[in-house]
């Protein structure tokens, strides 16, 4: 399968990285490196992180990366990361909204 990051997801890892850049500009560069291996890694196991509780009709699964959360779905061939977000931000509202 091939891993997509979608432009959402690009952000996120920029807002990551200059979050981390403003203590430790080094570190920053090797944890977005990190978590963009782990996104790529998803074509191995494409079904092996859980899906979201209670939004399971949606297909979105969630794998976690330290305090991360990659967000993804599978939608064909492809496996679109949506977001990557710390794991304190509401995700839930970023992806569904008021569902």
């Amino acid at each position: 399968m091939k891993v997509v990051i979608t432009e959402a997801a690009l952000h996120d890892l920029g807002d990551i990285s200059d979050y981390i850049a403003a203590d430790n500009p080094v570190r920053a560069e090797s944890f977005v490196d990190e978590l963009i291996d782990r996104c790529e890694s998803l074509a191995d196991q494409p079904l092996g992180s859980p899906l979201i509780p209670r939004y399971e009709r949606f297909g979105v699964r969630r794998r976690v990366h330290g305090s991360y959360l990659i967000l993804y779905r599978i939608v064909g061939e492809r496996i679109e990361v949506l977001h990557v977000l710390h794991g304190s931000r509401d995700y839930e509202t970023i992806l569904f909204g008021d569902e």
